[in-house]
């Protein structure tokens, strides 16, 4: 999947708050495991290998988060009211009346359950940069649907 160079200020400010907490995290775990390393043989010794691996997993993280954060920029551009832009929360309605808001996000924050669809995603690409009015056609899992843009908001 793509990556965008955008991210909503929510968006940063949650990547921004995970590295604190795996910052955290690591602190616990490494302890755990110079506790572990305390007790001998570190072979058969299950709390030491879980927490090295447990670090190796945090680290990980961290190292994604560290470039991530340094490759996207806050979307702060001036903005249409009228255009589906990044950021913005899009009504819109399909063939048969059915009406869903989505927020056109990039895909570090796309999450259906909070009703943000990454601009990478079909649906995205469809909306991006479409206005009140214009209808769009998508092909979905259950086939082409067309989406007719009903409002957006910022």
């Amino acid at each position: 999947m793509s990556k965008s160079a955008y991210i909503t200020k929510e968006g940063m400010e949650g990547l921004q708050q995970e590295v604190q907490v795996l910052w955290e995290e690591r602190k616990i775990v490494t302890e755990a495991v110079s506790e572990a390393a305390a007790m001998g043989d570190r072979s058969e010794n299950a709390e030491y290998i879980y927490g090295k691996k447990k670090l190796r997993e945090i680290d990980g993280r961290l190292t994604y988060l560290r470039r991530r954060i340094g490759n996207v920029k806050v979307f702060d551009q001036e903005i249409d009211e009228n255009k589906a832009m990044f950021s913005a929360f899009v009504t819109f309605k399909d063939q048969t009346n059915n009406v869903m808001t989505l927020r056109l996000v990039g895909p570090d924050e796309a999450d259906i359950k909070k009703q943000s669809i990454s601009i990478a995603s079909p649906i995205g690409k469809a909306l991006l940069n479409k206005t009140i009015g214009d209808s769009v056609d998508v092909i979905t899992p259950a086939g082409k649907k067309t989406f007719t843009i009903q409002k957006v908001k910022y």
